[in-house]
């Protein structure tokens, strides 16, 4: 089983902390919706075919470079690192990403990664 964040039912998983306190914050506040929302998240990234771990988070990676999502970007390129994915690999994905949605969008999403510990 793959690591996530922490979950509200007492496993070893919970004792993980939270990249982004807000992320804690939601959780506390709307545990229902968190729940619902991680089931189904787990299921498509655990079950939904047979991409290997590392490759699935690079997606996110890309993904999240695409939407300019910060919060999710850093969260992606610190789940991809624990998959094994080198910052090479990090870098090269967020490249793919320029001639789809543009300089000026990779160049947010290199920022975002270079200023990760």
């Amino acid at each position: 089983m793959r690591k996530r964040g922490p979950v509200n039912n007492g496993s070893k998983e919970a004792a993980m902390k939270d990249l982004h306190e807000i992320f804690a914050v939601f959780k506390k506040e709307f545990p229902k919706v968190w729940a619902q929302h991680d089931a189904l998240g787990r299921e498509i990234h655990e079950n939904g075919g047979p991409l290997p771990e590392k490759v699935r988070w690079l997606i996110k990676v890309a993904v999240s470079a695409s939407s300019q999502h910060k919060l999710s970007l850093e969260t992606h390129v610190a789940k991809a690192r624990e998959a094994g994915a080198t910052d090479a690999e990090i870098k090269h994905t967020l490249l793919l990403v320029m001639q789809t949605t543009g300089f000026p969008m990779f160049m947010e999403s290199y920022s975002v990664f270079k200023n990760m510990k």
